[in-house]
């Protein structure tokens, strides 16, 4: 991912792993767009910390510090307990329990953990390029797209997912717009995914989250692309609150809705999105704006992560090994795609 500091601009992962100091590393996603910061888990422990409170999000990004995670956790020779730890941090995102399973069967069989762990995440890597080829195909010279939280880089260690085809449009030189939901109550879609597409140069606007369906109506929005964090055998899907509306109100404006991820975010292990499990947060992300409180005291708040978008309302998965129609889903456990 390019990231701009000063008159630089860097080539960086959203996180890494130093085999030197066995370490760690974050860009510290609490911090942006405002600072550019570094985060540095020396143990398992500190893994989960930066996965539960935010350093790093994103469903391929926890299952890449997940995967680092466990590294840490062999060599303080607590395996076991770090990956009890590390699928304690959230429970949503698919791919932070696929990627610690992984770890698990690779210590077993007697693999280096380091180097484990190092393909895992070159294979996420390769899968999100792939992803972005692949939606790349879909987009045409002058598309309006809309896009809700964070898919991007900083939430995928590099291109992203429902980014990754907007990263590949524009350097294939396609004139393309995107409308940005803010995504409350944390931002995600006006700190961070703003952040990406300005280092990147891609033309935005961000919108209040309850705008999208006035600039669908208005026919200035020709697809959404959005990420995904767990996806279950009959296509129904996760991803954070105010996607499943983003849904409906593509459907009633015939505009084609699209899910970008990788074949570790689909749990093929539950039959529907009535499965899956929903992380509710603090209240405090509702009732506070940053360090402000913008609501009553004495008024409570209600904050589910995530919401269930059905089947129904999908056009195609966007995955590395191409476009999935989410009546075909059902067939990877099958393995006849």
């Amino acid at each position: 991912m390019k990231v701009k500091i000063g008159d630089s601009v860097l080539d960086m992962r959203s996180v890494w792993y130093d085999r030197e100091n066995r370490s760690v590393g974050f860009i510290d996603q609490r911090k942006l767009p405002h600072s550019i910061e570094t985060y540095e888990a020396n143990r398992y422990s500190e893994v989960a910390f930066a996965i539960k409170d935010m350093v790093v999000r994103g469903a391929p990004a926890i299952g890449a510090a997940a995967v680092y995670g466990m590294v840490l956790g062999y060599h303080e020779r607590e395996v076991e307990r770090a990956a009890e730890m590390l699928k304690s941090t959230r429970p949503t995102a698919h791919d932070l329990f696929h990627a610690v399973d992984y770890m698990l069967d690779a210590i077993r069989e007697g693999k280096n953990p380091e180097e484990a762990a190092e393909s895992y995440v070159m294979g996420s890597l390769d899968a999100c390029e792939r992803i972005g080829r692949y939606g790349n195909e879909l987009i045409e010279d002058g598309m309006r797209i809309l896009t809700h939280c964070n898919a991007g880089a900083l939430a995928t260690v590099d291109y992203g997912t429902a980014l990754a085809p907007m990263r590949f449009a524009h350097r294939d030189g396609k004139r393309i717009f995107v409308w940005i939901d803010e995504t409350r109550p944390r931002l995600q879609g006006a700190s961070l995914t703003a952040w990406e597409l300005l280092n990147e140069g891609i033309d935005h606007a961000i919108i209040a989250d309850n705008a999208a369906g006035y600039f669908m109506k208005k026919g200035e929005v020709d697809m959404v692309i959005v990420g995904a964090d767990r996806i279950a055998k009959n296509g129904d899907f996760a991803n954070k609150i105010g996607t499943y509306e983003k849904a409906v109100l593509a459907k009633e404006n015939n505009i084609p809705f699209y899910v970008a991820a990788p074949l570790s975010t689909f749990d093929l292990s539950i039959d529907s999105g009535d499965d899956i499990v929903i992380e509710e947060r603090s209240e405090n992300e509702v009732l506070y704006a940053q360090d402000c409180r913008i609501a009553p005291e004495g008024s409570k708040a209600r904050n589910p992560a995530f919401d269930v978008t059905p089947a129904r309302y999908v056009k195609g998965f966007i995955t590395e090994k191409g476009i999935i129609e989410p009546e075909d889903v059902w067939k990877l456990k099958a393995n006849v795609l």
